[in-house]
């Protein structure tokens, strides 16, 4: 026998597990050694709970579903898993725990070991059961603050990655066209570049946590006919262009999203989940997009079911395919054994399977899931121990104070003033009649997406998770000497008047009267706000507005607080109310906030996303339309607003001067530098927001009579002024011409300084010269705001 012993080889790491290796060479190598069954399992999600006892995710099953064997479907794999935190109200460390075992499980029982991806919901927050609540985008947007909205996603996406989540189904850039659709609550506003920035900042602020950020709904979802869910969209190439699609181009430009998420409508006869030009030609081809497109849920189902443009499962799958959908969520339907047979009987060719493949591989390899060195185990359990469940049960914290210090101080920015005749702030009264049926509700200051009006409704047993205070109770902490008396005067929308005679006898008796209207968030009818919640008119839900009316005959001074998901009209109380204070679902914090503003300890420094319209019925109408569809003499219709975009008041005042041009002439590749001072001019310290609106007066296409370019938020202490210096690309004035291009073309132009869309301090008026420019997606898409480092000396 020799004494060289022949030394045990290492097995060879195989190429799509060596990261030494590029991306693309080990995404080709693994899409080479698969089966065509392999191929399409990773490209379809399953819809599971995740164990409230640590075991493996179970199959959520729903009436739109087929039953899932997971023992039959794993061992071709897995794409991705839906919602395993958002299905059922589960502990957040076991239902870490039963994700783990579920990954493992899922990566022992395939060839190459891969695990699945898994996403959650996270519009308002992590939606899972214990997690902190925060406001809802439009409320995001009433902060016109992308900083703090860019803290608040990096700390919802530090939640989610804690506990194994790969994905999250945020944000929503649809852009508000009819206030009346259910979905308002859900996106940022009416103004396509407040949707763009402040959208962009929630995606960096997600993808920083290693979250793959989502945009929906690519495009079109908010324009549907009449504002219903899922109704058609009829808008023309020019507002698709100018309104629609900025947010999303900005989101993929600067956000570095990762994945896009189609629409369910149809834009002029053709489903978004089945259109080519946009999700290839536009998204991909020529914004360069090079992540994921996930279809929403069920949507590639619907183009046969719905939109009857497919005569079956596999012909839908092949239409999406061809659009350019890489994933169909929620679960498995038309991309399972429907498509396997498409391709098998020639009608859809492989290579759409391996080209969105290729895509879902390079995400995952991106995340670190085809590692060697993978493993389940989440952040938030390590050292723990696994073997013990029950002593994992509240271990892990998802509403931490940090979370509740950050919910607290965005929905403090995003309460809305609208009107004050000087009862606030409050002077501890002796007596508040504390009215409307909101006044005591705790999930009143929630939005359809936060987990306790997403699933908790469907489990009443179950605590709701988190502490949610009601303004009766933050009230009463606050003036702890007032005697309140409460009395709710009708339900949200139940239209019963019979409480109204008790609720006014209170007001009469009170030194003031606070009454709490709105809505409740809920979703396909269960709500008067969230998804397939939409209105008829914007009058205010059941009898509320039978309810304000009989407070202000009282002649009580009527304090009229709104915890809403769109803006109402409210009728005479616009005018009669002594106050009004808006709030859009401010989160778990929300009623903190409130008292905070009506206490005076909090000034108010919220802006309006979204036009509070005057009277209910003309709509639909938004600040960004030309001149015809603002009042005039050619319709008896007014649609001028109660309270108009970008409004809201301070505690304070601020006073606007010394505007100044650097040149008032700049050629259509240059820019326009402004500067002014603002001065707070009141006694306490405020925020002001100072607006920034581009008035076209004369192009060759009709253009909204203003539309907002740029805005910063100003804090200023009293007495204190700065100069604010302002530089305007000319890009900013862009928009689609004649031939279906961006331009920019010369003329003059008013440069419009503003707290308001209704309320300009100054303006600029500039031309710009020479030729008319094409301008694409590389374009300027910001005016830069730099506020003077010295302060300008004190009144």
């Amino acid at each position: 026998m020799t004494a060289n012993v022949a030394e045990e080889k290492t097995p060879a790491v195989p190429v799509w597990n060596d990261r030494a290796v590029s991306v693309s060479e080990r995404v080709d190598a693994l899409v080479g050694a698969m089966t065509l069954r392999e191929k399409i399992a990773q490209l379809y999600g399953v819809w599971v709970g995740a164990s409230d006892e640590g075991g493996d995710v179970a199959p959520h099953q729903h009436a739109m579903e087929e039953a899932v064997d997971l023992d039959v479907l794993l061992p071709a794999g897995l794409g991705q898993l839906t919602r395993p935190f958002g299905t059922a109200p589960v502990d957040p460390a076991l239902g870490a725990l039963s994700l783990m075992r579920s990954q493992a499980r899922i990566a022992a029982e395939n060839r190459f070991g891969i695990p699945a991806l898994a996403h959650e919901e996270c519009l308002a927050g992590f939606a899972a059961w214990g997690a902190t609540a925060y406001p809802v985008p439009l409320s995001w947007g009433a902060t016109f603050d992308p900083h703090l909205v860019r803290r608040m996603a990096a700390a919802i996406g530090r939640d989610m990655r804690s506990v194994g989540v790969h994905q999250g189904l945020a944000p929503v850039l649809d852009v508000v066209r009819d206030a009346r659709w259910g979905r308002v609550e859900e996106t940022i506003g009416e103004d396509p570049y407040l949707v763009a920035t402040i959208g962009t900042a929630y995606v960096q602020g997600l993808e920083s946590a290693g979250i793959v950020a989502t945009l929906k709904h690519f495009v079109g979802y908010s324009a549907s006919r009449a504002g219903r869910n899922l109704a058609p969209s009829s808008v023309g190439p020019r507002e698709r262009a100018d309104v629609l699609l900025p947010p999303f181009e900005m989101a993929v430009r600067e956000g570095g999203a990762r994945s896009v998420m189609h629409a369910y409508t149809d834009l002029d006869g053709i489903p978004a989940a089945a259109d080519e030009d946009l999700l290839t030609g536009l998204l991909r081809d020529t914004w360069g997009f090079d992540g994921t497109v996930v279809a929403d849920y069920f949507g590639i189902a619907f183009l046969t079911t719905l939109h009857a443009i497919a005569g079956d499962w596999a012909d839908a799958a092949g239409a999406a395919l061809r659009a350019g959908v890489d994933v169909e969520l929620p679960t498995v339907k038309t991309f399972g054994a429907p498509l396997e047979e498409a391709v098998t009987d020639g009608r859809v060719p492989e290579t759409l399977i391996d080209r969105a493949l290729r895509r879902v591989l390079t995400q995952k390899t991106a995340l670190g899931l085809l590692d060697a060195d993978w493993t389940p185990l989440p952040p938030a359990l390590t050292g723990a121990d696994l073997d013990t469940p029950e002593t994992l049960r509240g271990s892990i914290d998802l509403d931490s104070p940090a979370n509740r210090t950050l919910a607290r101080t965005l929905a403090e920015e995003a309460v809305v003033l609208l009107s004050n005749d000087g009862i606030l702030p409050l002077t501890a009264p002796r007596r508040i009649a504390l009215l409307g049926p909101n006044a005591d509700e705790p999930t009143a200051v929630l939005g359809c997406y936060s987990f306790p009006q997403h699933i908790g409704v469907h489990h009443p047993h179950s605590p709701l998770g988190i502490e949610l205070p009601t303004l009766r109770d933050t009230l009463a902490a606050e003036f702890p000497d007032t005697r309140f008396t409460t009395a709710p005067g009708t339900g949200i929308d139940d239209g019963d008047t019979s409480g109204i005679p008790e609720a006014v006898r209170a007001a009469r008796d009170a030194d003031i009267a606070v009454v709490v209207l709105g809505d409740r968030a809920g979703l396909f009818g269960r709500g008067t706000s969230g998804e397939g919640c939409d209105a008829e008119s914007l009058t205010l839900p059941g009898a509320q507005q039978q309810l304000l009316d009989a407070l202000l005959d009282t002649g009580t001074p009527l304090v009229t607080v709104l915890l809403a998901g769109r803006p109402y009209a409210l009728g005479r109380a616009a005018d009669e109310s002594a106050a009004i204070v808006q709030a859009f679902f401010p989160g778990e914090e929300g009623t903190h906030a409130i008292t905070g503003i009506l206490a005076g300890r909090l000034n108010p420094s919220g802006r309006l996303p979204v036009s509070v319209p005057r009277t209910p019925g003309a709509q639909p109408t938004t600040y960004l339309g030309p001149r015809l569809a603002h009042v005039n003499n050619v319709s008896s219709i007014d649609p001028t607003p109660a309270f108009p975009f970008g409004h809201g008041l301070t505690y304070t005042s601020f006073h606007w001067t010394d505007l100044t041009v650097d040149h008032h002439e700049a050629p259509t590749d240059g820019a326009f530098t402004l500067a002014l001072t603002v001065r707070n001019t009141g006694r306490r310290p405020g925020t002001e927001t100072v607006q920034l609106y581009l008035h076209d007066p004369v192009a060759s296409v009709v253009q909204p009579l203003q539309r907002l370019i740029g805005y910063t938020r100003l804090a200023l202490d009293p007495g204190q002024a700065r100069r604010l210096h302002v530089t305007v690309p000319a890009d900013l004035a862009s928009f689609t011409g004649r031939d279906g291009q961006r331009i920019t073309e010369p003329g003059t132009l008013e440069l419009r300084l503003a707290s308001s869309s209704t309320q300009p301090h100054l303006t600029a008026r500039v031309t710009l010269t020479g030729p008319q420019r094409h301008v694409d997606h590389t374009r300027h898409l910001h005016a830069e705001f730099v506020v003077g480092q010295e302060p300008v000396a004190r009144a």
